[in-house]
């Protein structure tokens, strides 16, 4: 059985990690390409059936705060596996829903239980110290994006042949095809500390004082998140709708298009080695802030794709760097800083899929372009705020 505390992260193993955490963060993005149907399904408003997206990206942020921080003092091989049944349930649970109520819930729980990709990285960074940490950290992150970003093309497939129930039984048998995968190749890891559960929960106040950067980082992480959000929620309806009128299996064919900039992941990675990943996740905000000046003054697929490679490289890279320097911050704490800065990423997440819908249903694509334009600025306003303004550097 491999160890925790090797000097070296085999390959084989980084990779099996890395494909295991798109696996599971997929099972939080399935539903995009498959609002329309579930609409149909259920009869309802397109607001109503696009907070089945913010459902999950709640239940996803409540289990970064309520499950993560315990890779700090639990095995986190057990915690893995535990983590991953529980989600292989929910998903059985959504693919029999009988009504947009009992949607929303199987919904949280799916995020609740889709957290072990924020378990696998502060873990891999540990065991992946020093020159190689940030290359390491990008190759999960790259797997994690990737899924995120075909899980929408699968989807759109699957549910274009098949209908948006059968996606999700599909998602649990996959999910309980890599629990097996893992079951004998998971590290067996000790615990950094001792901290009762309560105490655990609260000292991330601490940190939050104590560290600068991750006080940075996690209010960029929500905001870009929060973009990304906007822009995927209500993407499926622009494409579907006129012009375009695309169905489910073409409009998840866009997740592909999406995952060019998660496989340039391990290579901002590697560019947050040589330089200081402060800088490299503001260049990232840039191309944020260029995919929607596209989508704001030009119309057409070729632009949206355009925008998407960019806008998707950008998000992708920024949470690359922002991690890998969070990570590094307090080696006992790795965990907890993690959960810091992915709860608020997916609490902004939430927020993005939120408004995406309310602005959709009023103000339409253009409405759209100008809030990601908005956003796009604030990112960029916080990351020179904490580069113009003196304080302290950590």
């Amino acid at each position: 059985m491999v160890q925790a505390n090797e000097s070296r992260l085999p390959r084989s193993l980084l990779m099996l990690l890395a494909t295991a955490s798109g696996v599971c963060v997929a099972n939080l993005y399935y539903n995009q390409p498959l609002l329309t149907q579930m609409q149909e399904a259920f009869h309802v408003s397109s607001d109503s059936i696009g907070y089945v997206s913010t459902a999950t990206q709640i239940g996803y942020a409540s289990g970064l705060f309520l499950f993560v921080p315990l890779g700090d003092i639990v095995n986190r091989r057990k915690l893995i596996r535990y983590l991953m049944l529980a989600a292989i349930v929910a998903l059985l649970a959504t693919s029999l829903v009988p009504s947009l109520l009992w949607m929303y819930v199987a919904s949280f729980i799916v995020g609740l239980a889709s957290v072990v990709p924020q378990v696998i990285i502060p873990w891999v960074a540990q065991i992946a110290q020093g020159h190689q940490q940030g290359k390491a950290v990008g190759t999960v992150v790259g797997g994690l994006l990737t899924g995120i970003l075909l899980a929408r093309t699968v989807a759109g497939a699957v549910g274009g042949l098949w209908g948006w129930r059968l996606m999700y039984g599909l998602a649990a048998a996959i999910m309980f095809v890599f629990l097996l995968l893992l079951k004998d190749k998971l590290p067996n890891s000790k615990p950094s500390g001792v901290l009762p559960y309560g105490k655990l929960l609260f000292s991330m106040g601490s940190l939050i004082r104590k560290h600068r950067t991750l006080r940075e980082g996690t209010l960029i992480g929500a905001i870009n998140f929060a973009t990304f959000s906007l822009f995927w929620t209500v993407l499926g309806f622009h494409l579907g709708a006129e012009p375009y009128h695309y169905t489910s299996e073409v409009i998840g064919l866009f997740g592909l298009v999406g995952a060019v900039g998660a496989f340039c992941a391990p290579f901002v990675g590697r560019l947050a080695d040589r330089i200081k990943p402060g800088t490299v996740v503001g260049i990232m905000i840039i191309f944020i802030l260029a995919a929607f000046l596209l989508l704001r003054s030009f119309s057409g697929i070729i632009w949206i794709v355009a925008a998407i490679i960019l806008l998707d490289l950008g998000i992708q890279g920024a949470q690359v760097a922002n991690q890998s320097r969070i990570s590094s911050l307090d080696n006992d704490a790795r965990s907890r800083l993690n959960t810091i800065y992915m709860v608020s990423t997916f609490v902004g997440g939430a927020f993005g899929s939120f408004v995406g819908s309310l602005i959709w249903e009023k103000n339409g694509w253009a409405g759209i372009t100008w809030a990601g334009l908005g956003l796009g600025a604030a990112s960029i306003a916080v990351w020179l705020w904490h580069r113009l303004v003196p304080g302290k550097a950590k």
